[in-house]
């Protein structure tokens, strides 16, 4: 991991005049960074996330095959401020050394090879969601899973402070109170409606308006049949690639990942005017076609032993916020996510650490 000599660590064991209770809405890496930073600064938390384990868009499939990343497939570090947050979990991100191509054409001809990457890509072991499960961990019974929240409202005893409505398993509904304040660490779409379409904040509701994330499609695909003694893998000699193919804008060889399986497994990402274009689409539809697209780029055109096709709505950032986080003081909302600034996992983790910052 790199060393961040000038990175000045945060103030993480003040106790605050007045600690408040903050709730944040999200549990992928934003969401995550900032409900542990307003803890460490003496606040008490309590982290909403509608899937069953956090994660995010840093999600992790489990297969029979072996593990998938169907989300992001590796992160970059370029502020101190990460690199620091990621010093604290030696051990658990390795360097994935991929051998990183740029294919030019419809039909897989690799023309040259990507311009040496200067920045090293890095993974969480055995699955991208790791890193966010691991951050989550000491808020304990703070993160309340496969819950969603579906309307933000004054509390019904104290109409200074904030309480939400959610929903669970089995049709489950609970309402939480005694909010401070609300923090919301979810993709646009959702954010809007839970401001109740500027009914909360007509301040956020204007600013978040103009953002812009497009779709993904992702296919996951395992070859167990590749892994016999005379064969290390099927097709490519890479392990990675950008396509300008129409359907396919990367693929990676989830098994040349460290600390995976070693049975040959590919994911694949539609590319955004593709992924748009079908966003409608079944996934066993979308999961024909891009095998076939699969097969063009590779030369692969054995039929894989498992399949899986699985549509981010919001997944790359096309017109972000342009700062990094918002915050309306007089409706005690905030708002963070990778969005705001583009769609890296730096930018997640940014996100959330300055809204966090910026409320505490």
């Amino acid at each position: 991991m790199p060393k961040s000599a000038t990175a000045k660590p945060a103030d993480r064991h003040r106790t605050p005049a007045t600690p408040r209770h903050y709730a944040v809405i999200g549990a992928g890496i934003a969401g995550v960074a900032c409900a542990r930073t307003l803890r460490q600064a003496g606040h008490k938390v309590t982290l909403f996330e509608r899937n069953e384990a956090p994660g995010g868009r840093m999600a992790s499939a489990d297969t029979a095959f072996g593990r998938f990343d169907s989300g992001a497939q590796y992160f970059t570090v370029r502020d101190p401020r990460f690199a620091l947050a990621l010093e604290a979990t030696p051990g658990l991100c390795k360097r994935w050394s991929a051998n990183l191509v740029r294919v030019l054409d419809a039909h897989g001809r690799v023309a040259e090879a990507a311009l040496p990457s200067l920045e090293a890509h890095w993974v969480a072991q055995p699955g991208m969601d790791a890193l966010v499960a691991h951050w989550a961990a000491p808020l304990g019974d703070s993160l309340v899973t496969g819950t969603q929240v579906t309307q933000i409202e004054p509390d019904a005893l104290d109409p200074q402070r904030w309480q939400l409505r959610t929903a669970g398993a089995d049709d489950s509904q609970h309402v939480y109170s005694g909010f401070d304040a609300v923090l919301l660490a979810v993709p646009p779409s959702r954010t809007r409606a839970l401001l109740g379409d500027g009914k909360l904040s007509a301040t956020l509701s204007r600013k978040i308006e103009p953002v812009r994330i497009a779709p993904c499609w992702t296919l996951m695909i395992a070859f167990p049949q590749a892994n016999q003694p005379t064969m290390s893998h099927l097709g490519p000699q890479w392990n990675a690639a950008r396509s300008t193919h129409h359907r396919v804008a990367w693929l990676a060889r989830e098994s040349s990942k460290p600390g995976r399986d070693p049975i040959e497994r590919w994911t694949l990402q539609a590319s955004a005017a593709w992924s748009q274009e079908h966003l409608r689409d079944t996934p066993s539809r979308v999961e024909a076609k891009l095998l076939r697209a699969f097969a063009e780029i590779t030369g692969i055109h054995a039929t894989p032993a498992h399949a899986q096709a699985l549509c981010w709505n919001e997944a790359q950032t096309q017109v972000p916020l342009g700062q990094t986080h918002l915050w309306d003081a007089k409706a005690r909302i905030g708002v963070a996510g990778d969005w705001c600034t583009g769609h890296r996992v730096e930018d997640a983790f940014l996100s959330g650490l300055s809204l966090a910052l910026a409320v505490i």
